[in-house]
């Protein structure tokens, strides 16, 4: 059957375009990530229609036009980041269907995509693949160069006795007592909410290029907003010390579930982190296991928690595998060069 490929950039993500992008990544995540759940079609309209904030999102489709029917076959976005410190970072996910692998799809795809990050000013472009797969070898045969290792790892709520994680959660932490919310951070504990999320520019982040995020109240409260206009549940639990010098409220450490649709059987989980000062502690562990203890409770269809981590985040890893967590997995984040760094005169 003859055969006439199509290639699209999509100005406005409409619902038959995220159609179109969810029947290639479902198709595509089936054959390279097998027991990775893929999103429903409505998280993939939503993820592609509200990019996070600082950020803008471009699509590209392919379409195989032969026969009489148009097939989507390809799918790519550009993630333009704009806040200060990463106006110079661009990232992109590509996928093909497994049917149209080996026709130039992908290229012409990943052309569009340079092009348009190289008229945008960008440095550096990021792009995530299995480790040893197809996408592995797109991305060396295209230039990239691997920028940091991750492991993903997967914890069964099955498997963690309720009665333990009482034990690790009552277990004393002098000096720190745990708040917890769903969605938007209390307006009361917002700036230091803010001020925690910055200790994650400590955390590895490899050859990526990835530059410096700074957060204040007004950019957590619109990554919450964007959480919740995507369908998902976004619960927080935060160790606060009260400082007796000055009586004031600050947040030592935290740590951050996504439940997807807010009825997934599988969470997410997004950020962790403790302030350097209040390192040595035991935070993480006691921190994760309140968490759990909230999943178990408050939300009992949630049967497992998957996560990821820089292969050399080893305290992490370590903290992770303590609570139950196991390696499923490994994939490489891989940066293209499209303009050189500029040192400041």
């Amino acid at each position: 059957m003859a055969t006439a490929l199509k290639t699209i950039a999509v100005p406005e993500v409409t619902p038959a375009h995220a159609d179109a992008w969810h029947q290639v990544v479902t198709a595509s995540m089936a054959e390279d990530l097998p027991g990775v759940p893929p999103p429903t079609r409505n998280q993939s309209y939503a993820r592609l229609s509200r990019p996070g904030p600082g950020s803008r999102l471009l699509t590209w489709l392919a379409y195989d036009t032969g026969g009489g029917r148009t097939r989507p076959m390809g799918a790519a976005t550009l993630r333009l980041f704009d806040r200060l410190g990463q106006e110079h970072l661009a990232e992109t996910e590509l996928h093909v269907h497994p049917d149209a692998r080996r026709r130039g799809i992908g290229t012409r795809l990943l052309s569009a995509v340079v092009d348009e990050a190289r008229s945008q000013g960008r440095r550096s472009l990021i792009a995530e693949a299995p480790a040893s797969g197809a996408a592995d070898l797109f991305c060396v045969r295209n230039g990239f160069r691997r920028a940091l290792t991750l492991h993903h790892l997967l914890l069964s709520l099955e498997e963690v006795h309720r009665g333990w994680l009482d034990e690790l959660t009552g277990a004393d932490q002098p000096g720190y007592r745990t708040a917890a919310w769903n969605g938007t951070v209390p307006d009361t504990l917002a700036d230091t909410f803010a001020a925690a999320k910055n200790a994650m520019n400590g955390m590895p982040t490899g050859d990526r290029d990835h530059g410096a995020l700074s957060w204040d109240a007004e950019r957590v409260r619109a990554v919450a907003a964007v959480v919740a206009g995507r369908g998902d549940t976004l619960l927080t639990v935060a160790a606060v010390h009260d400082d007796e010098s000055d009586g004031t409220a600050r947040i030592a450490g935290f740590t951050e579930i996504v439940i997807p649709g807010g009825t997934a059987a599988r969470a997410r989980q997004y950020d962790t982190a403790v302030v350097p000062a209040h390192r040595g502690h035991g935070l993480g562990v006691w921190l994760k296991a309140h968490m759990l203890r909230r999943l178990h409770d408050e939300y009992p269809q949630v049967t497992e928690v998957e996560t990821d981590n820089a292969a050399d985040n080893t305290h992490m890893l370590a903290v992770n595998e303590q609570l139950g967590f196991r390696r499923q997995r490994t994939s490489h984040e891989y940066r293209l060069t499209l303009t050189e760094r500029k040192e400041p005169a």
